[in-house]
């Protein structure tokens, strides 16, 4: 709870005043081109907008030198911030590591499977990454802790349960939840084959994210939880599949 609210003092501490509702018919970051720019937020590290594409967030040193002027781009102001943060979140999974040791993971299925089938992880992961060839989509991977970790309800709450989320991952998913429960019954071989899941991928923090080509492959993980939303969530694992 205390790294929590480091990391909170951190992002205040960093906000920039004024800049709110400012708009932009294009704003480009590097390569890439964001249009129809409604800025939200501005801090020392980044400017966070609206844009015809959703929600988004650029970082202040990869815009271009008149903008970084124009937003008061201070580069050892923001290596300060960006250096705390780093801290701050090295601190936070630390706690995490150093919690009691719970029961291994837990129910892991496809969220468009119909009520009462039985979860396609039970088959064992070569079955899932089959089925994923043959639907020629990506398997995610979510270690949580659904009836305990705070961040892992948080983000459930505000990405996987959403209906947008639901939607991406019905076209090119098959989710595999893998749920560290505390308060709640699992059969024991379901824990077992849980928690061999979690050995292979050298998972120690919930709640950790990570999405797998049909081949096995690891194509990338998130670690703790993220804000943004389901827009920013689909933006990270669209990245990685391009990988």
């Amino acid at each position: 709870m205390r790294s929590v609210i480091l990391i909170l003092l951190t992002l205040a501490a960093g906000l920039l005043a004024g800049r709110a509702d400012e708009t932009f018919a294009v704003l480009r970051a590097g390569s890439v081109t964001y249009s129809n720019v409604t800025v939200t937020t501005v801090n020392a590290t980044d400017v966070f907008f609206t844009y015809a594409g959703g929600m988004g967030n650029v970082k202040l040193k990869n815009l271009s030198p008149d903008l970084q002027q124009h937003f008061r781009y201070d580069p050892a102001k923001a290596a300060k911030v960006e250096a705390q943060q780093a801290a701050n979140k090295l601190k936070y999974h630390d706690e995490l590591l150093h919690q009691p040791v719970v029961h291994p993971p837990d129910m892991t299925r496809d969220p468009t499977a119909p009520s009462g089938q039985q979860p396609a992880w039970q088959q064992g992961l070569a079955k899932v990454l089959q089925q994923a060839q043959t639907q020629n989509r990506f398997v995610l991977l979510d270690f949580t802790g659904s009836d305990w970790c705070p961040w892992c309800i948080k983000f459930d709450q505000e990405v996987l349960s959403t209906s947008k989320f639901a939607a991406y991952s019905g076209q090119k998913l098959i989710f595999v939840k893998v749920d560290f429960l505390r308060h709640s019954p699992q059969p024991d071989d379901l824990k077992q084959a849980n928690d061999a899941l979690a050995t292979q991928f050298k998972v120690d923090g919930f709640p950790t994210y990570v999405l797998l080509s049909g081949s096995g492959r690891e194509l990338g993980r998130q670690a703790g939880y993220r804000p943004g939303g389901p827009d920013a969530f689909i933006a990270e694992l669209e990245a990685f599949s391009r990988q």
